[in-house]
Formats: structure tokens, C-alpha cells, sequence
């Protein structure tokens, strides 16, 4: 089954509630990018040649190669993609990472021994043309009453939802937008499912020359490319709306409700999130003048990319180039630190979903050398969930030295319960088609940091991407561990916390501050 953190991770912890997750990161070796546009796609130009190394036939599949990026060494290793039985579809020259189609089964093995190349490796185990049997799951849809009702106990200037978002007072939101609901300049790029911009709580604040889909690893600028099918999971609509959903008394209210949002979509419509979309998302992220970046996912099909496997260190080693560029450029890449309870920071994992795409095993991995990526990628926020209560969600990954920022996703409303008007633990988001409805999962924490983050962004506009991050953390409300952590009742300790109140496993340095984001 695909993952959604798409690629899946599920970000759903919760029954009936979609979401994605990312984790932490970094890989030794990666080449440095002079900043500047991607390289236009030359896709017909390294066509498989009747010299080709090697003719072997198999599915055609994607594979992403990793190169020095001056020119002669880029001219060497194009010209060698053909002659190894691979089609060229976009180069991505500033940061030396080319996306080639190949059904040589033995493609990326003689792309590795190629001069200047640092790493290549398939980025998928089905064909380009299969179908998935991924169940997205089913978010739940705001009904008639709880709608009437939040109208009725809805005050002031409060939008008509608002009063059953317990999220935004969690994190001052409420008290911050009495200040400055964010400026017009500031954008944060959703990276995921797509986006419905036709929504009525998105349209006012939908940045279209932001906008784009990177599915096929090319930019589509195609007009709507950037939107969900009827049939594609509605995530990335969602975290849109959390983000900035405008103040226009229609539905709800977004964190940052007058920043500006943009789709960047690089799920497939069965909802995988291949690495060659993602390095695309980013790089669009880089030169489109996107400010924030939210990752609500992570990069399919391994949960955790080893370093030691050569297929999967170029993942790593093509997403964190694309990440760190967009970093270089000025953008905050904020991401989600997964649903399945694990404590990433322990001497080992067992991984059963991978590959999601292929046949999983129970693989236990050392978290020292295998990564999910973009979430444990350096210079990228991760982010832990809460529920109403205030404590770590039951479902959230952790670990000290991991999780920089906690921020709401919700948990069960048997766990946590909101205090009235809200009626539900989980968290409020925009659907396609102009409805609202209900998810939980890292996914939902982590636009909640990305709408602080334009907050941050919007008082302060010239700050670097490195200041935006260190005023978020040093604007954070330290939040002591939870001890003992106990979730359920049950007796039995869940997870166990480590570390002070300004940096420990579950919250990082603390819970995201929205007010203090527009004050300081």
C-alpha cells in the first residue's frame, strides 16, 4: 500500500484520517550548486545509441544521476546515459542532478562507473506506466450541524469554522492575527498531492506563477497542472488551507490568512512521491521565489534511505542537493516527522513498509546511515505532532536531536479532548471542491510551523532562510517532556522523553509560536 506523506508515508494515525510525514537528514559528499535556473529538459537528445554499453531489457523504470556540475563533466555523463540504454528528461545542471528513463536493467550500475558521476539509482520497483492498489484513505468531512453550530458560537471577526479550531489558540494564532494576518509577499509552496485553488478559502490567497507539477520530474506549467484529480487524494488541499485559508468570513482561517500558498504537486495519481518529483518540487521551490516549503510526506519507496545501498544513497544524495539549493535561495524547508511512533533517535528501527512500491520486508535499519528523506535531510525543520491536551500525538515519531519544533496534528478525541466549541481532537483543513474536513498526522503539524514560518518572514522580510529558522526556535514555547507518557491509560509507558524543556525528543524546542512570530 502507498503512503501518503505520500510516498508514501501514512501520515494517518488516526482511523479514517489521511495524512503524510517526513523525517531527519544529511549525506556525506554531496556536491555544492551555484545557485541559477534548472537546465532545460534534452530529453530526445540522449536517446538510447546503437554503441550502448549495455542492451539489457527490462520495465522501463526512472533513475536519477548525480554529477559534478561543470560543464564538460554534464556533456560526459548525458552522452553516457545514451550509450548505457537511457533517455534523457531533465537536467538539473546548478545542482548536478540529471532524471533519465531507462529499461536497461543494468543502467544504473554502468552510470555509476562513469567519470564525475557520485551516485546513481532506480528510483521506483513498478514500471512508469503501472497502476497502484493504494488506499489514500478518507478524510473526515465536516457535516451540516457542526458547521451551524460553529457559526453560531463564532465571535467578532472570527471566521464561521474558526471556533472549532482549537489549533490556532494552541499555538496563539488567534492573538497574532490581531496583529497582522501576514504579508502578500510571502509565499509557502505546498509540496505534495496538489492543491485546489478553485476553493473558496484559497482562491484569494492562491499564487498561480508559484504554482506547478512536478510529477514526471519536468516542470508542467500547463494551466491547473498543480490541482488533484477527483480521484487523488485530497492532502496537499488540506495543509493548504491550514496554512492560509483566508479571513474572509467563509469556512475557516488558515495560521497565516494573508500569506500567499502555492501547489506544487509531485504525487502521482496513485500517490507515490518519487524522489525525481521531489528534487523538482524543490528546485521549482528554489527559483519561483517560494519562501517556505511544506513537506507533509516522504519520498517513496523506501520509509529510510540507506546510504549503504547505492540505489538508495542516490535518493538521498539528489534530494538533499535539491533541498540544500533551495535552502541557498532563501527558502525555509519545513517537514513532517512521521506517524508510526518510532523514536529516531534509537540505535535501530525495524522498517516493514519498505519498499512500498515493491515486495516490504521487515528490514531493521541503523538510523546513523539510513534516512527519510526530505524530513531528516540537514538544514530541514522536522516537525512533531500534539493534540489538544498539549502532549506529543500517540502516533508521532520522535527522538532528541531529531525533532526541532512540535506544532498541532491532532490525536484521538479519546486521548485528547478539545475544549469546547471544537468537538473533534483532529485537525480542521480545506477540501477539494469547497468542502472542509477533519485529519490528523504529522502532516497537519507541520503546515502549522510552515504558517509561523511566513509569520516570521512577514515582520521580518529580509531574513535569511537560516534567521527565519532561528528566530522560529528561539520563539518557541519550551515544553518540558511528558513523564511518564502514558497516552492510552493503560498503565504502560508509550514512549519514553529525554532531554530539557527547550530541546527533547517529543517537542524540540518547544511548541511553535505564532504570536511571537509577529512580535519580535
Amino acid at each position: 500500500m502507498a503512503h501518503l506523506r505520500t510516498g508514501r508515508r501514512t501520515s494517518l494515525a488516526v482511523p479514517a484520517v489521511l495524512s503524510l510525514t517526513a523525517s531527519l537528514g544529511f549525506l556525506p559528499g554531496a556536491a555544492a550548486a551555484a545557485p541559477g535556473p534548472a537546465a532545460a529538459a534534452t530529453a530526445a537528445a540522449a536517446g538510447a545509441s546503437a554503441g550502448a554499453t549495455s542492451t539489457g531489457t527490462g520495465p522501463e523504470l526512472s533513475y536519477l544521476v548525480n554529477t559534478r556540475t561543470d560543464h564538460r563533466t554534464l556533456a560526459s555523463v548525458r552522452r553516457e546515459i545514451g550509450r548505457n540504454g537511457g533517455t534523457l528528461v531533465v537536467g538539473y545542471d546548478r545542482i548536478g542532478v540529471l532524471v533519465a528513463h531507462s529499461a536497461n536493467p543494468d543502467f544504473a550500475r554502468l552510470m555509476r562507473a562513469v567519470p564525475g558521476v557520485a551516485s546513481a539509482g532506480v528510483t521506483r520497483h513498478t514500471p512508469l506506466a503501472a497502476a497502484s492498489t493504494a488506499d489514500m484513505g478518507t478524510p473526515q468531512v465536516l457535516g451540516g450541524a457542526q458547521a451551524a453550530a460553529a457559526r453560531a458560537a463564532a465571535t467578532g471577526d472570527q471566521d464561521p469554522l474558526e471556533p472549532l479550531q482549537w489549533d490556532l489558540p494552541a499555538i496563539k494564532a488567534d492573538k497574532a492575527h490581531a496583529k497582522t494576518l501576514g504579508s502578500r509577499d510571502v509565499t509557502v509552496g505546498v509540496i505534495d498531492t496538489g492543491v485546489d485553488d478553485t476553493h473558496p478559502d484559497l482562491a484569494p490567497n492562491f499564487d498561480r506563477a508559484a504554482s506547478v507539477n512536478c510529477v514526471s520530474g519536468r516542470p508542467d506549467t500547463a494551466d491547473g497542472a498543480w490541482r488533484p484529480s477527483a480521484s487523488e487524494s485530497p492532502h496537499g488541499t488540506h495543509v493548504a488551507g491550514e496554512i492560509a485559508a483566508a479571513r474572509n468570513g467563509v469556512g475557516m482561517t488558515g495560521v497565516a490568512p494573508g500569506v500567499k500558498v502555492a501547489g506544487i504537486k509531485v504525487a502521482n495519481p496513485d500517490g507515490y512521491f518519487y524522489a525525481e518529483s521531489v528534487v523538482c518540487g524543490f528546485v521549482w521551490a528554489a527559483e519561483h521565489h517560494v519562501d517556505v516549503t511544506n513537506n507533509s510526506y516522504f519520498t517513496d519507496p523506501w520509509y529510510f534511505n540507506c546510504t549503504t545501498d547505492p540505489d538508495q544513497r542516490a535518493l538521498v544524495d539528489a534530494v538533499d542537493r535539491a533541498s540544500r539549493y533551495a535552502e541557498r535561495r532563501g527558502t525555509v524547508n519545513i517537514a513532517a516527522a512521521g506517524n508510526e511512533s518510532y523514536d529516531l533517535a534509537a540505535d535501530s528501527i525495524t522498517d516493514p513498509k519498505s519498499p512500498n512500491d515493491g515486495t516490504a520486508s521487515n528490514r531493521v535499519i541503523d538510523p546513523r546511515r539510513c534516512f527519510d528523506i526530505p524530513t531528516q535531510l540537514p538544514g530541514v525543520v522536522t516537525v512533531s505532532a500534539t493534540g489538544a491536551k498539549g502532549l506529543k500525538s500517540s502516533y508521532s515519531n520522535y527522538g532528541r536531536g531529531v525533532i526541532d519544533i512540535a506544532a498541532p496534528g491532532g490525536d484521538s478525541t479519546v486521548y485528547q479532548t478539545p475544549a469546547p466549541p471544537a468537538t473533534s481532537g483532529l485537525i480542521l483543513g480545506t477540501l477539494p471542491g469547497g468542502k472542509w474536513g477533519y485529519m490528523a498526522g504529522t502532516s497537519m503539524a507541520t503546515p502549522h510551523v510552515a504558517g509561523v514560518a511566513a509569520l516570521i518572514k512577514s515582520t521580518h522580510p529580509h531574513a535569511s532562510a537560516a534567521l527565519v529558522k532561528a528566530l522560529l526556535y528561539a520563539e518557541a514555547d519550551a515544553t518540558p517532556c511528558t513523564d511518564p507518557y502514558d497516552i492510552n491509560g493503560d498503565g504502560k509507558i508509550d514512549a519514553v522523553c529525554q532531554g530539557p524543556a527547550n530541546r527533547n525528543g517529543f517537542y524540540g524546542r518547544g511548541m511553535a509560536d505564532a504570536l511571537a512570530a509577529v512580535t519580535y
